[in-house]
């Protein structure tokens, strides 16, 4: 992991806030400007990266020096679970112990190379897979936490937020994501999950507010096709929020290595 620059983590703190889709579109921005981009799906029990990056099916290949990353859309490198069994029906049904020393083989064996950026994608809430990553890769850049829009966003926030400063990790964000619904036809906008819980929650947990992103029905069939959003329909509201996203993330990298 030493020729990997920027380690960053997309955590929530409940499922369905569409963490997965922010850590897939961040990994496709990134490698859209030019860098080298790697992206850890470390969901044990539900991987969703390869499906959204189109290589659902695909294996790591293993030798005496690790295993090599999948290759997605952009030379994205990809490691995840799904990877490595050989039906993706099959639940995998492990306790604690597994499931870190799983997470620790796919972050030490897999042969990243240089990168500039790792995504790790976290499932959400606060278990062994979040403990693991942290416990095993203190150096992490940072972590960037996704909510919806509702004010119960502070409640579903706030217990991630606690355990990632519990350990020592910078916060390098929040954000808001299926912020407002825009009319395919109108263009009309509709708060159908609410309104400004991730701008609120922010500001009573002190975090920089990095932005709020539009639910835009397109993007999940993107997500299905395999096509992230940030590529496939660069022009779209969601897509030019998302960029504005990735503009206030960045400056925010580097600092803390720098002291």
């Amino acid at each position: 992991m030493k020729s990997v620059k920027h380690k960053i983590v997309i955590m929530s703190g409940k499922g369905g806030v569409g963490k997965s889709t922010v850590a897939v579109n961040l990994a496709t921005a990134l490698a859209m400007r030019g860098h080298q981009v790697g992206i850890l799906d470390a969901d044990i029990h539900g991987p969703d990266v390869p499906k959204m990056l189109g290589v659902e099916g695909e294996r790591m290949m293993g030798s005496e020096a690790g295993l090599t990353p999948v290759l997605g859309p952009l030379n994205i490198r990809i490691a995840s679970m799904e990877f490595l069994i050989q039906d993706p029906d099959t639940p995998i049904i492990w306790r604690g112990p597994l499931k870190m020393r799983a997470i620790s083989e796919l972050l030490s064996n897999v042969l990243w190379g240089e990168l500039d950026f790792l995504i790790i994608d976290l499932p959400p809430g606060t278990g062994d897979e979040s403990l693991s990553v942290m416990q095993l890769l203190p150096e992490l850049e940072g972590v960037v936490i996704v909510v919806t829009p509702q004010e119960v966003a502070l409640l579903d926030s706030r217990k991630a937020v606690m355990m990632v400063r519990k350990m020592k990790i910078p916060v390098l964000g929040l954000i808001e994501n299926m912020s407002g619904f825009f009319c395919p036809h109108c263009g009309e906008r509709t708060d159908i999950f609410g309104s400004g819980g991730g701008r609120n929650a922010a500001k009573e947990l002190n975090l920089r507010f990095l932005g709020a992103l539009p639910f835009d029905h397109r993007a999940m069939q993107l997500s299905d096709e395999g096509r992230p959003f940030i590529a496939a329909s660069p022009d779209t509201p969601l897509a030019k929020a998302f960029d504005e996203v990735v503009e206030n993330l960045l400056p925010r990298l580097g600092k803390r290595h720098a002291k």
